[in-house]
């Protein structure tokens, strides 16, 4: 095994790396990070990440650097053989500077790009196999460094992926507790004393002689199956209780404060109008949304100093996130998946995202969600 360090240039970049997948918090933002930031740091042209499901197969197989038109020509996602399936059976770091000469390659199926360099790495969740890294094509071949290096971003992927699953399970938990908690008390101190009430009341229509007095308690017991059924609508319809609403702005500093820390720049915060009653789906959006932005600022902006607004304006809220650094055509194509993260996160919340830069002016990304 190589044990020379690193060199420093390829440790800061290490370091970076990790900072950027350990600081998402959604599942598809760690995974997708853990991508992007693997090809940046080995210069591979392609990268892509297969979720296993529990008998070893692909469950879920996310890729970057392939053209869309290509992957649809292709037309399905790789089945987990060859080399692939190898590295999931012996789940240990695979390099090769030639797929097809692997004794274990399988081909390629039509439509699909050349590839001969490769570099595989497993995904671990403690002793589990969560998934494996994959890296194609670089101009020379992978090294041992980049061995080294990817190896060490699937540790720090393989921990945000844990804290991402706990902290969607929790979330899901305390919703469900205090769902099922005000329901059961809804249902066993009021729904059933009303309920018993109606019952009251229909046997005693059995009693009355008067056809007035019959028709008023009919009447009556009518208007309180209607309270019943309103209330019934409205157990399925609970929103968590005013005491675990989330505070957007204290969890917006403490992402960005752990964002920034690598990293010698300025983040500076500012907040409007109401934030204290935004619906927890919302607070989740925002935060996946500046992080993503942020993250790109960072890693990619050359920037001394970065500006996060977040403002309320009746129905909806406006984030933007604003660096003074080396700016970009944003016309030009990318590969990574940062603005298209940032755009397809927007749009399915309701909203849209903008990006205003030039080469040498900053960058400027602008987010309006609906409430």
């Amino acid at each position: 095994m190589d044990v020379t360090p690193l060199p420093a240039d390829r440790f800061r970049q290490l370091v970076e790396g990790a900072a950027a997948v350990a600081g998402q918090t959604d599942l598809t933002s760690v995974l997708y990070t853990t991508i992007e930031t693997a090809m940046e740091l080995t210069g591979a042209q392609y990268g892509a990440l297969g979720v296993l499901d529990e008998d070893g197969g692909l469950l879920e197989f996310l890729h970057l650097g392939m053209p869309p038109d290509v992957a649809e020509a292709i037309g399905h996602e790789p089945e987990g053989r060859g080399l692939l399936g190898m590295l999931t059976r012996k789940a240990q770091t695979v390099r090769t500077d030639s797929i097809s000469d692997h004794p274990d390659s399988f081909g390629f199926p039509a439509h699909h790009p050349a590839m001969n360099t490769f570099l595989g790495v497993p995904v671990r969740l403690g002793s589990e196999v969560y998934g494996n890294l994959y890296l194609t094509e670089k101009e020379l071949g992978f090294t041992v460094q980049d061995e080294r290096l990817v190896e060490g971003i699937a540790v720090i992927a393989g921990s945000a992926i844990n804290t991402a699953r706990m902290q969607r399970r929790l979330r899901r938990l305390a919703i469900v507790e205090d769902r099922e908690r005000i329901a059961r008390d809804l249902h066993d101190a009021i729904i059933q004393d009303l309920f018993a009430v109606g019952l009251s009341l229909q046997a005693q229509t059995q009693k009355v002689v008067e056809p007035e007095v019959a028709r008023v308690i009919a009447e009556t017991v009518e208007r309180l199956d209607e309270t019943i059924a309103s209330l019934r609508r409205f157990i399925f319809d609970l929103r968590p209780p005013v005491w675990s609403r989330r505070d957007l702005r204290a969890e917006v500093s403490d992402l960005i404060s752990h964002l920034a820390e690598p990293y010698p720049t300025v983040a500076q915060m500012t907040f409007d109008g109401q934030l204290d009653d935004l619906p927890p789906t919302m607070v989740d959006d925002a935060l996946q949304l500046i992080s993503e932005a942020v993250s790109n600022a960072l890693r990619h902006a050359d920037t001394d100093h970065i500006h996060v607004s977040i403002r309320r304006d009746r129905d909806e809220i406006m984030l933007s996130v604003t660096d003074e650094g080396t700016g970009f055509d944003p016309t030009a194509p990318t590969t990574g998946m940062g603005l298209e993260n940032i755009r397809t996160r927007a749009s399915r919340a309701g909203g849209e995202a903008t990006v205003v830069s030039a080469t040498g002016s900053g960058t400027t990304v602008r987010i309006r969600i609906p409430v």
